[in-house]
This record gives structure tokens, sequence and C-alpha cells, in this order.
């Protein structure tokens, strides 16, 4: 395993308020993983903070296109220039967030080296954009169409490098067996497995089919992203939608261990967990042990 160095990207950018005057604090994830020692735990080394603008809607309305886009887009390119240096200094950065639509910063550092691919591990497919829906705003929810060249040019264009990630790299997992995105990304031959897909073909057989269609050499390897919201709200409700039907840990450790532990993974994210949500802490634990064991093993699990 090459160096991990976790980096903080505490962005709550891209969620709505959950109450009218309030800010979503998802933004607190690192330092509620940093809280489980998660440093110390995966081996890594420090990567520090990349500290985001204010979470400021202003007089921002349905309609508007993407709030606090202007924010994003400086927090992107920020966010990809300490990614872009680990990675091609050979390191493995672990990017603590943070809501989804820090993805966009890994997302755009790899588009600057070359061409990568994307593992998605998430409840849903976050792929609302004006093309399918009239309620564009928060891009937590729409990282995956901006980071595939959907949406406004201000996001989906930084630095002229459109897309940042093309459809056919694009592998997505653990989405709901009822999400209304599934349609279109079948259509566009994005690759998805539903939690219903994953429990009937068996977890490692299809994580090893996927890491093996990750790995072709057409593209340079692959970044992985995930958000907690893949876990089902039983085992963790401290996200913004805890929706039905999700991952049990004992299923996506494994998932999450073939794809980060593949020679041709350049990387990771965690996102959309929320502390103010988990007052005893015990999401933020199973989080920590999640990782360390897909990280380090015992392994299998």
């Amino acid at each position: 395993m090459r160096r991990l160095v976790v980096i903080d990207a505490p962005s709550n950018l891209g969620l709505r308020p959950p109450t009218e005057g309030s800010v979503p604090g998802c933004y607190k994830l690192a330092g509620a993983l940093r809280e489980q020692r998660i440093v110390q735990r995966i081996g890594a080394y420090e990567g520090g903070v990349v500290v985001p603008p204010r979470y400021d809607r202003g007089g921002w309305r349905e309609g508007d296109g993407v709030f606090n886009a202007e924010a994003i887009a400086t927090y992107t390119r920020k966010l990809a220039d300490r990614i872009e240096h680990h990675v091609r200094a050979g390191d493995f950065p672990v990017v603590l967030g943070g809501d989804c639509s820090i993805q966009l910063g890994a997302s755009l550092a790899l588009r600057r080296i070359g061409r990568y691919g994307l593992a998605v591990i998430d409840g849903s497919a976050d792929f609302r954009h004006p093309g399918n829906s009239d309620r564009v705003g928060a891009a937590g929810g729409e990282e995956l169409a901006i980071a595939t060249g959907r949406g406004q040019r201000d996001l989906t264009d930084l630095e002229g490098l459109r897309p940042y990630i093309r459809d056919e790299d694009v592998r997505v997992f653990g989405i709901r067996d009822y999400d209304d995105e599934r349609a279109e990304l079948a259509e566009l031959k994005i690759t998805n497995a539903t939690v219903g897909e994953i429990r009937e073909w068996g977890v490692e057989e299809l994580a090893g089919a996927v890491v093996q269609t990750l790995e072709v050499p057409v593209t340079e390897g692959f970044w992985v992203h995930l958000d907690a919201d893949v876990l089902d709200p039983s085992v963790m409700p401290a996200v913004d939608s805890p929706d039905p039907g999700g991952l049990l840990p004992h299923e996506l450790t494994p998932l999450l261990g073939a794809l980060v532990r593949s020679d041709r993974c350049v990387g990771f994210n965690l996102t959309i967990y929320d502390p103010d949500l988990d007052p005893d802490g015990s999401c933020a634990a199973l989080l920590a042990e999640i990782l360390q064991t897909a990280f380090t093993g015992p392994w299998p699990p």
C-alpha cells in the first residue's frame, strides 16, 4: 500500500440547510473521525486541512441554479491542488469531507493528470441535473452529474476540462432498488448495482468483477467516493437523507476494501456523515471501524 495521507475537506457548501438559519453539520465529519483516531488506526500521514469558504446562500431561490456555485468552484480548485500534489507524488489521499460536492475536487485533480475512473458507493446516484429535474440547487445531490459534464458551465467546465470523468469510466454501487435515476444511468451505460443486486450476486464476487473493469489500461487508475448514506439507517442514521434499504457494515466493508486495496486505486473520500445527528458518537465509531478494516485488515473481515 502506498503512503496514506489524510486530508480534511470540511465543506458543507453543497447541502441545503437542515432548518432555516442553520448550516449542515457534515463539516464536522473529519473532526469526529479524528476523535476516533482514524489517522493512527489506518497508519496514515497528516495532510492538513483545505479550508472551505463560508456557507452563505445569500438571496438564492429555487430556479437560480446551484447555490454557493462560486464558492464551490473556488473550493474545488483549491482541494484539487492539494489532491493533485499527493497523487503526483505517489501518495494515496484519504479525504474526509464534507458533503458530496468535495468529490469534484478529486475529479478535477485527476482530470488535470489524465483519464481516471470513479467508483461511487452511495445510497443515491447524485445525478440530478437540468435535463432531468427542475429542482437543481444542491451540488451535494448533483456532483456525479456535474463531474460527467451535466449542469451549469461554471461548475462543469473548470479550467476547460469538461467532463472531469467520462460516463463509461464510472461505476455506481449501493443505490436503493427504487432509485429514480437508475433508468437514466442505464441509458447512458453508466454501470451500476443496487443493494438488492449486490446481495443477489454476492459482495466479494461483484467487487472483484468490477475492480477488474476499473483496472483496464485505458484509464490511469480510479478514485473511490463513499457516501455514508449507503448504509442502512438502522446502523447509520446520522446522515441528511437516511433512506431505508441500505447496505449493512459487513456488506460495505469487503466492497470498500476490494476497491481501495487495488493497485490502480489512487485515492478515497468519505462524505455526508453528520456528527450533529450522532450525539453518542456511535456512528463515527462504526465508520472508523469500517475504514480501518477496509484499509488495513484483518482481511477478509
